[in-house]
């Protein structure tokens, strides 16, 4: 089993002559102004949870968007700064991007365009041509100051997700020979029919074929990749080897099922400071004494939580015995509200919440609590222990890690996880309660079997899912990964 130790040690035998840096939009660690003092919160969403662990093992260089009010006031001239701050291990070295960059690149072509593209959740993207010029700009601006990161020395770059499409191609035109570039695309990648609507899609799957190992979470998402190009791009596809080679370079595709650290998770979760952050959530939600239904999600259209609202007022009408028993306590994160299509979501979820609190709600007893603010690590492992059920509807995910997250955290005395079909999570968690988040009946009834579920299979499911991410953490994942890079050799 991949270890953390591990890791360190492939690392340090195979790497220790090469500088690792990974490469994402969104930093691990931000520094922020609260109350005149300085603060550092750690990056909300799937990279930043996932990549963390595995940067603390590399002690490499990690390049990100500066994104904290208070970024400025902790870097070196360089822009860089030691992470985590309670325990350096490696070096965030951020990257400065005006308003009309961020708005143009992150907002506007990453997030109104290829965000939509990618996942079946029935939102139009949007092109625009300026946007695209921002996101050429920033990719190539990300470029230099890896570039300029690692001077003339050979180095490993892992690149992250969809905002970086560009990244591989400008690295390898400028550093042929100092690079060897893995990039892992975290969403959906849907088939040919989809993709074939965007008008740069030649310009992005050059970009992505620059990289020398291409990763998704799900064979069928690399599946789907392989087919675009060979409908697209002129290329060699060698199904054999699962690779695809242009003008002489090689991509290798291959599916990496994205995970958390199992064992760092569940020891943390069960310290003495969890349970009293438990506590006080306890007290401030006013739970004792109530089954706990739980979401944890940022606020995007694709996390179905309109539709999981829905489930829960169609399961307190049709079930009026759990009326005072049980809560749903939803957790949102707000995210990129400067897109229309977030601020109406918000409003709907408001609405939604307005709207079922007032049918059911008695003088001592809301049926849903929702709240919007950032939750620490601990905050959150401290809510998933508190949960007797843990409720991801997912619309469409690359994998979805708040389910694995959950698992990792929760006693073994209690808990289920209500897991949407079309995240991809669902592949590896089949002992999950699964769900067809669209079918509101079917929804519902599955969020009742999960709370009324019998201890002895409710145990067993656990168990199995426990295992399963326990084997399959995120060191397995990044020391395969690792692993496949160490195959390929820098070109002379």
């Amino acid at each position: 089993m991949w270890t953390q130790e591990s890791l360190g040690q492939l690392i340090r035998e195979k790497m220790q002559d090469y500088l690792f840096v990974v490469v994402s939009n969104r930093e691990p660690y931000s520094h922020i102004f609260n109350k005149g003092r300085v603060e550092c919160h750690r990056g909300i969403g799937g990279v930043a949870s996932a990549l963390d662990p595995v940067m603390q093992v590399c002690h490499g260089t990690w390049v990100a968007q500066a994104s904290g009010d208070a970024d400025y006031k902790v870097v070196d001239k360089m822009g860089r700064v030691k992470v985590p701050p309670e325990k350096p291990f490696y070096t965030l070295k951020r990257v400065w991007l005006s308003k009309e960059e961020e708005n143009g690149y992150y907002f506007g072509f990453s997030n109104e365009a290829l965000w939509p593209l990618c996942h079946m959740a029935f939102q139009r993207p949007v092109f625009r041509k300026n946007d695209w010029e921002y996101y050429k700009i920033v990719n190539e601006k990300f470029s230099k100051a890896i570039l300029d990161e690692i001077g003339d020395r050979k180095a490993f770059v892992w690149i992250q997700d969809y905002q970086l499409c560009l990244l591989p191609k400008f690295l390898k035109e400028r550093a042929p020979n100092q690079l060897i570039i893995a990039h892992f695309w975290h969403i959906p990648w849907l088939g040919y029919e989809s993709f074939r609507i965007c008008p740069q899609k030649k310009e992005i799957l050059e970009g992505l074929l620059a990289s020398d190992l291409l990763g998704f979470h799900l064979r069928y998402h690399c599946d789907n990749f392989v087919d675009t190009v060979d409908r697209e791009i002129e290329s060699k596809i060698d199904r054999e080897r699962f690779s695809i080679i242009r003008a002489e370079h090689e991509t290798i595709i291959r599916p990496y099922p994205i995970s958390v650290d199992f064992e760092g998770i569940h020891s943390t979760a069960s310290l003495e400071e969890v349970e009293k952050i438990r506590q006080l959530f306890v007290q401030e939600f006013d739970l004792s004494g109530r089954r706990v239904l739980l979401g944890i999600d940022r606020l995007d259209y694709t996390k179905g939580i309109p539709e999981r609202l829905k489930a829960i007022d169609f399961m307190f009408n049709q079930y009026p015995e759990l009326k005072e028993k049980v809560v749903f306590l939803q957790i949102g994160q707000p995210t990129r509200l400067h897109i229309p299509i977030y601020k109406s979501l918000n409003d709907e979820i408001n609405t939604l919440v307005e709207e079922i609190n007032w049918k059911y709600s008695t003088r001592d007893w809301k049926p849903v609590i929702f709240s919007r603010h950032y939750v620490s690590l601990k905050e959150a492992e401290a809510l998933y222990r508190l949960a007797d059920v843990c409720i991801v509807s997912s619309l469409h995910d690359g994998m979805n890690l708040v389910a694995k997250e959950y698992i990792s955290s929760c006693p073994d005395e209690k808990g289920m996880l209500v897991l949407s079909q079309f995240a991809g999570a669902a592949k590896e968690l089949t002992d999950a309660v699964l769900v067809n988040p669209f079918d509101l009946e079917q929804f519902s009834k599955s969020i009742v079997s999960a709370l009324i579920m019998p201890e002895e299979d409710r145990r067993k499911r656990m168990d199995k899912m426990k295992e399963i991410v326990r084997q399959n953490n995120i060191f397995r994942w990044a020391g395969k990964i690792l692993s496949e890079l160490l195959k390929l050799e820098f070109k002379e």
